[in-house]
Formats: structure tokens, C-alpha cells, sequence
């Protein structure tokens, strides 16, 4: 190898250190949970969020273990505007469907506005275990 490939390397190596330090993403806590309930549902609250300077719309969708949309899950804001650097409560309320215990993922969709060039959707989802008590 010769030493200018090496420096090269070393180069490319301290850049990307450099730069994965800025990188953000959106986020969405918390992202696991385990809930008893006593009724034929359960609720979850999850608090999206958005580390960015400028404004993103957030869809939050609900689905099985194996992503499989859940069509009869209640989201008490299934579409919200979240400003640069703020989180907001949504409280997403899923039924049993006949269950003991059901698995879930609730999901924070960023929805690209139709102005901006980049039309990249992100997706954080977390994980949930409803337990149905007694």
C-alpha cells in the first residue's frame, strides 16, 4: 500500500467521524413497552419528535407484528404538523381483536412537503406488548 492511499484512507475516515456527529434523525419515544389493560383495548402513548431546524408533518400509523396495517386502531392525532425541535403526546388506543395479548408496532411517518424536491418519507417505529389482565 502506498503511503498517499493510506493518507487518502485516514482522510476519509476522520470526514466521516466529522460529519456522523451532525447527522440527525427523527425520533419517537418510548420506543418499547409492555401494557396490562382490564378492557377489550390498549392504549399507548408515544411522543414523536423533530430534531430538524424546519417544520416536518408526521403521520402516525399502527400495524401488527409483521406490519400489517391495523385498520381499527384509534390515534388520537393520526396527522400532525411538528415545529423545528419539538414533540408532541399521541395517545393510539388498539383492540384485543379477541386476543389474550397482541403485538404492535406504532409508527411516526415523516409525509414530505409537495414543494421540496426531496420526497423521502422516514419511519421510526416502536414496539408494544398489550396484555389483556384477569
Amino acid at each position: 500500500m502506498r503511503i498517499g492511499d493510506l493518507l487518502l484512507g485516514l482522510a476519509a475516515t476522520a470526514a466521516a467521524c466529522t460529519f456522523a456527529g451532525i447527522a440527525e434523525a427523527q425520533s419517537m419515544t418510548p420506543m418499547r413497552g409492555e401494557v396490562q389493560s382490564l378492557s377489550d383495548s390498549f392504549a399507548v402513548r408515544v411522543f414523536p419528535a423533530n430534531p430538524y431546524s424546519k417544520p416536518i408533518r408526521v403521520e402516525i400509523r399502527v400495524y401488527d407484528q409483521d406490519f400489517v396495517a391495523i385498520e381499527d386502531a384509534r390515534i388520537s392525532v393520526a396527522t400532525l404538523m411538528l415545529s423545528a425541535n419539538a414533540s408532541r403526546p399521541v395517545i393510539v388506543a388498539i383492540p384485543f381483536a379477541g386476543r389474550s395479548e397482541r403485538k404492535v408496532r406504532v409508527c411516526a411517518e415523516s409525509i414530505p412537503f409537495p414543494t421540496t424536491q426531496a420526497q423521502v418519507r422516514a419511519q421510526i417505529c416502536g414496539k408494544f406488548l398489550g396484555k389483556r389482565a384477569g
